[in-house]
């Protein structure tokens, strides 16, 4: 859960992006802070890609600021965002399925004999760091030699946000993580996020169309239709059809129900 007063791990200020004369975001203000996981929602083109592609570092902001623990910062590239504590997990993973566990774990970041790219890779200390880590957040491995293709997509994710944790991100920017999982696996994931959140104080940004697991494991919700934050709030704030609402771009269904009528 969020902590009591702290300080933002993430702050934007009036953040704007524009390409060309299309606006994708228009003055969007978000705080995310230690501990808590964040949902953001809202329908396709409300602009959530372009914000997290923002915050890790893809695009570059037209105007506005971002602060990391209340200080402004600007990111040029992927690489700056993941030295500033920006741990993004997207759908695709970032995965080699025909490689080991333990290779995709460190994926470019090997530990090496003589500390050189060229020098010996020490297989045996990087397997026991990939199979901690991921143990770390519920997942076994009992050969971290094995192929991922071989892992089931919810292990997959939690490679993913093992890798993402253990080099160092304060702030976990997971992108739609159950949209292509069966049932079983959806599960998988939340108690991995929920594992992730035990651990103290790394902040979630959650990016869902799920209402239930929205509902299921978020403290907060930020939601945005056509570039703007149309609401926000805690659990406790919402009640009833409120997330269906404002995850519907602010439409009551009654009036989407009128509307329908005159086709």
């Amino acid at each position: 859960m969020a902590q009591s007063g702290s300080i933002p791990l993430i702050k934007t200020s009036n953040l704007v992006k524009k390409f060309g004369s299309f606006t994708a975001l228009n003055g969007v203000n978000l705080e995310i802070h230690p501990g808590e996981v964040h949902a953001l929602l809202g329908d396709n083109g409300a602009g959530k890609s372009t914000l997290i592609k923002i915050l890790s570092g893809v695009f570059p902001a037209t105007s506005g600021e971002i602060e990391i623990e209340g200080k402004p910062i600007h990111f040029a590239s992927p690489r700056d965002a993941s030295d500033a504590g920006i741990g993004t997990v997207y759908q695709d993973l970032a995965l080699n399925a025909l490689t080991s566990v333990t290779r995709n774990f460190f994926l470019g970041r090997e530990i090496t004999s003589f500390n050189s790219p060229f020098g010996l890779m020490k297989m045996r200390e990087m397997d026991r760091i990939a199979s901690e880590e991921m143990a770390k957040i519920g997942i076994s491995i009992t050969d971290p030699e094995q192929a991922v293709g071989t892992m089931s997509g919810g292990q997959r994710q939690t490679l993913a946000i093992a890798r993402a944790i253990y080099f160092g991100a304060k702030v976990l920017i997971l992108d739609e993580p159950t949209s292509a999982l069966g049932q079983k696996q959806q599960m998988e994931v939340l108690k991995t996020i929920k594992r992730v959140q035990k651990l103290g104080d790394i902040a979630i940004i959650l990016i869902t169309h799920n209402e239930i697991h929205a509902r299921l494991i978020a403290d907060r919700f930020t939601f945005l239709s056509l570039g703007e934050v149309i609401g926000s709030g805690t659990a406790e704030d919402l009640a009833g059809d409120d997330i269906k609402t404002l995850m519907a771009g602010g439409a009551e269904i009654g009036d989407l129900a009128k509307e329908l009528e005159t086709v």
